[in-house]
């Protein structure tokens, strides 16, 4: 009886195995929130100084009625660079040259540049986040048809995250949560605090300026790795 009962137990052990692993083997693999096997595709990109501008400063820069001619789409497919650049010129009268325009049009005109672009132009720059222009430094813009000044929007872009419900749901964060960034290279860094963006539209992206992409070494990272802060 002891013996037969032994090895009934040893089947019923055995048949409960061979069914756990069929099962396991039959599952889906955990997807990103870009529908692949594993964890998403993480894009960082480098936001070199650049600016925005409204359809009326663009008038006053370019001519009345100009158009912004896209040069090059965007990792995110709403945007574009384009291919008119303006000066901006700081209050210790130095100017940095060709700093590209972003498009389209916003409702609101904005510069973004790294600290040591500032500290050139001898501009006390915050970090904020885009869009956030109140109680913000101007500056003086130079087009090839006209100039203006700017009584605000220089900023310092606050680094950040944009990105999709399905990844924002892979990640377990939501709309102005906060992550961090673990950088592999031969500076390794975990830059924290990005701000999580969410849109419907919005692809994976991480945006850092270029002092930061610098002090880390990104351009010869090994890997990326996003953690919900």
């Amino acid at each position: 009886m002891s013996a037969t009962a032994t090895t009934r137990d040893q089947i019923e052990s055995l048949v409960r195995s061979i069914i756990l692993k069929s099962m396991s083997s039959q599952a889906p693999a955990p997807t990103g929130g870009n529908g692949q096997a594993g964890p998403p595709k993480v894009v960082v990109n480098i936001s070199a100084r650049h600016c925005h501008l409204t359809q009326e400063d663009v008038d006053v820069l370019f001519g009345k009625g100009h158009q912004l001619t896209p040069m090059k789409r965007l990792y995110q497919d709403t945007d574009f660079a384009a291919e008119e650049t303006v000066a901006v010129v700081g209050p210790r009268q130095r100017m940095i040259p060709g700093v590209r325009i972003l498009g389209p049009c916003r409702k609101f005109s904005q510069v973004e540049l790294a600290f040591t672009d500032a500290i050139s132009l001898g501009i006390d720059v915050p970090v904020r986040l885009s869009g956030d222009i109140e109680d913000t430094p101007g500056c003086l813009l130079i087009g090839p048809k006209g100039s203006l000044v700017m009584p605000k929007g220089v900023i310092r872009a606050e680094r950040h995250v944009h990105m999709g419900p399905k990844d924002a749901e892979y990640y377990g964060v939501k709309h102005l949560d906060r992550m961090n960034m673990k950088v592999e290279s031969s500076c390794p860094s975990t830059l924290e605090g990005l701000l999580v963006r969410t849109h419907p539209d919005w692809k994976l992206e991480v945006h850092i300026d270029t002092d930061e992409a610098n002090a880390c070494d990104l351009s010869r990272a090994s890997n990326v790795t996003l953690t919900k802060a």
